[in-house]
């Protein structure tokens, strides 16, 4: 399966088409699940994460889904460096193509939604802080992802087997409602940028800005806090 290039492309595909259509649902004008809930909008990253992860593991992947595992784990020698370029081609394509089937399905409703006042930014594909703080934005996302990777190293390596998908969505679901509500939780360069990237060059109707200015948090935070929590478990 091309080192595991398939499995995290359909996989992470999976997981944005599922994640950013939750957001999408509650955030654009005219749609019938129009509002917000920040605790189901949490379970449901979570559960997109452990459906990609299946769609991932059955198609020949290990299901990180998520260069901030990937990554840490090669740096300390968790997983083959021959794997990770298909494993990061794989989460940022898949990012990216599960976004495109997510503004294709809610075209009509970018197209009610005239500009950020009426739902239509970014923060439908990518994160935002709710304060604009860069350092603590960042802080956040650090110690975020390395709960996340911290807890999936002592679930036993094989993340996309058995009930082990369905025990990290909850886990992402605790993160998201105890942790999220400061960044929006990315935890995953690929998950913010693949889609910041697709609502970028795409010609949505009545978008805002994509905020890359921003984009530096999510891409490097969550590196670092998934560094750590590698080269802790490898230390303890």
């Amino acid at each position: 399966m091309m080192n595991g290039f398939v499995g995290e492309f359909f996989g992470t595909m999976v997981m944005i088409i599922f994640g950013a259509g939750i957001c999408c649902e509650y955030n654009l004008q005219k749609t019938n699940g129009h509002g917000h809930d920040w605790g189901m909008l949490s379970l449901a990253w979570g559960m997109a994460v452990a459906f990609g992860a299946y769609v991932g593991g059955a198609l020949g992947s290990l299901g990180h889904l998520n260069p901030a595992l990937t990554v840490p784990y090669a740096i300390c020698g968790m997983f083959p460096w021959k794997n990770v370029v298909p494993y990061l081609c794989g989460q940022f394509l898949g990012a990216f193509v599960g976004a495109v089937i997510v503004i294709l399905h809610y075209w009509p409703h970018f197209k009610a939604s005239k500009g950020a006042e009426e739902g239509n930014t970014v923060g439908n594909f990518a994160t935002l802080p709710a304060i604009n703080s860069p350092f603590w934005n960042f802080l956040s996302e650090v110690i975020a992802t390395f709960s996340l990777a911290f807890v999936l190293l002592h679930m036993g390596s094989k993340i996309a087997d058995g009930l082990t998908p369905l025990l990290v969505g909850f886990l992402i679901f605790v993160i998201g409602v105890g942790l999220g509500g400061t960044t929006g939780f990315a935890m995953n360069p690929a998950r913010d940028w693949g889609p910041r990237f697709a609502y970028t060059v795409l010609p949505v109707p009545n978008k805002t800005s994509a905020r890359w200015d921003y984009a530096w948090v999510p891409m490097c935070g969550p590196l670092v806090g998934g560094l750590l929590a590698a080269a802790l478990t490898k230390a303890i």
